[in-house]
């Protein structure tokens, strides 16, 4: 397997263009199961996970074509007819968002049977919210030897769902069967994330009906049925956010394109406490740090538009050279301190109890090898080593693949040392 190697000590200077969301395209990838007319995407991340993605639904009768279109990458998908409705376990278990093929094929073909996701390494991530939706939605579910089984032979109707906590993936599984369900549907407490909104302003461009989307309530009226549309894809502000905190951790001077401040106004806030310099523009952000010590931050993950669970690993990684003691504390996902130990074999000091980390800073980091435990875990330790002595080197980079379109090309056109090596790695992948 692949790894990655980074010699630190190189300040950032220079323009990163910010790509589409990973977290938005691959539900607006399985929104055209809904409609038997072409859906054009444009600003299209090249990720791991939309490819793992088209593969299901290449298998489910989508047609997919890549191209690189007059505004950037673009993905053209068509699904004339639903050709299979079985979502086999060698497909779904390679990312869980694939599980949300389920709604759209219900409320499309009437019937479904999709493999329940494989584990996760940040916690349980249960689909029980999903299934009480497509359940409330009217549809008759089964569970069988790790497949659900779902179906609707006269279609969904129109329910009110409340969640008992804020889910940003049941929310958009509910919000893509809802609306071709006949009546209205009201989801309450629901998550109100941007990839949210931008799921509905691609769903109402194709005919439906949806009211509401980035509140805790909205609004679906069902329609009969959906036609094709050019959607634009929305900048991810997880990646915007992880580059921010590298050029924050390395120093330097770098302008983040493509983006809007607003996705990471929580990070940016902090940012500034932090002592680095924090410039807001009309496509971007400017981050700016002159080599003084970084104040130490505390920080609390929350639902959007708190401070992003996504963004967590990153920031742990500059606290670790912060002045003081941070406190950070994870209430979205259990077990998502995994990058701690391995940020401790660069030197960090950090003390994990529970949900809470404590991060000490030090006076330097150290080169070593480390092994990527997850997807935003990975890039912080990319981020560790910008500013460490000497070399490090990453193994288990496809968690990173899965999230981070040309990562080492961006970095590395700001001044960094980046580097993959290819088809190597430690003995335990």
């Amino acid at each position: 397997m692949d790894s990655i190697a980074i010699v630190g000590g190189a300040t950032l200077n220079g323009e990163i263009p910010i790509s589409g969301a990973k977290n938005s395209a691959i539900k607006l990838m399985v929104a055209s199961l809904l409609t038997d007319e072409p859906l054009r995407l444009t600003n299209m991340p090249r990720l791991a996970d939309t490819r793992f993605l088209g593969k299901l639904m290449q298998h489910l009768g989508t047609r997919i074509e890549e191209r690189d279109g007059e505004a950037g990458p673009e993905t053209l998908l068509h699904t004339p007819e639903i050709l299979s409705h079985f979502a086999p376990y060698d497909l779904v278990r390679q990312m869980r968002a694939s599980f949300n093929v389920l709604g759209p094929l219900v409320a499309r073909n009437g019937q479904a049977k999709v493999s329940l996701p494989g584990g996760c390494t940040i916690g349980a991530r249960p689909v029980d919210l999903h299934l009480r939706a497509i359940e409330a939605l009217g549809a008759q579910i089964d569970l069988h030897e790790g497949y659900v089984y779902a179906q609707a032979p006269r279609g969904l109707r129109g329910a009110e769902i409340t969640f008992p906590f804020v889910s940003v993936g049941a929310t958009e599984h509910a919000m893509l069967a809802a609306v071709l369900a006949r009546g209205e549907t009201v989801l309450n407490n629901a998550a109100c994330e941007p990839e949210i909104e931008d799921l509905a302003i691609c769903l109402n461009a194709m005919g439906a009906r949806i009211s509401g989307a980035g509140s805790p309530t909205i609004l679906i009226t069902g329609v009969d049925r959906l036609g094709g549309t050019t959607h634009a894809v929305i900048s991810d502000r997880i990646e915007a956010g992880t580059y921010a905190v590298a050029a924050a951790m390395a120093g330097g001077e770098v302008r983040l394109t493509n983006t809007r401040p607003d996705l990471i106004e929580a990070l940016l806030v902090k940012l500034e406490e932090a002592g680095v310099g924090v410039e807001r523009t009309l496509d971007g952000v400017i981050i700016r740090r002159n080599g003084a010590r970084l104040k130490s931050v505390d920080i609390d993950t929350a639902p959007y538009p708190g401070f992003a669970t996504d963004l967590q690993a990153q920031f742990m990684a500059l606290m670790t050279l912060a002045d003081g003691e941070s406190v950070i504390r994870e209430t979205i996902f259990e077990n998502r301190f995994m990058h701690a130990p391995e940020l401790a074999r660069l030197g960090a000091d950090i003390a994990v109890s529970g949900g809470e980390a404590r991060v000490q800073g030090v006076d330097h980091l150290e080169g070593a090898q480390v092994m990527a435990t997850d997807l935003r875990a990975s890039v912080s330790l990319v981020i560790a080593a910008l500013a460490a002595r000497g070399s490090t080197r990453v193994s288990r980079v496809y968690h990173l693949d899965r999230g981070f379109e040309r990562l080492e090309e961006k970095l590395n056109a700001c001044g960094a040392n980046v580097r993959r090596i290819k088809g190597a790695g430690s003995a335990d992948e």
